[in-house]
């Protein structure tokens, strides 16, 4: 299990790493880092993936800087750890708290 303390202190030392797909994603959907830095601090973890490959990761949950909900997913690489993705969750797949998923059936 990944631990939230591990991502922040890796964002306060500055060795989080975002790839060029990652960071265009970003731009397309109105996210800036400063506020994926502020989820990470803000947010808690609220999905695990011990089995992705090539590293662990994990689903976190916070606040940008305008209060909006942002979801992030980054990796634990030991001594770094890479942003995989970030996104405003869609309400139709989340619950009212936007930390869980709804089923769907």
């Amino acid at each position: 299990m990944i631990d939230i303390k591990l991502l922040r202190n890796l964002f306060t030392e500055d060795i989080v790493f975002v790839t060029e797909h990652a960071a265009e994603r970003f731009r397309q959907r109105g996210i800036r880092i400063k506020d994926i830095r502020m989820a990470v601090i803000s947010g808690e973890i609220i999905e695990d993936y011990p089995e992705d490959y090539p590293f662990p990761s994990c689903l976190i949950c916070g606040k940008g800087s305008d209060d909006k909900i942002i979801h992030i997913c980054m990796s634990d690489e030991g001594e770094s750890s890479r942003i995989i993705t970030a996104y405003y969750p869609d309400p139709t797949k989340w619950s009212n708290d936007l930390k869980t998923r709804k089923e769907i059936y």
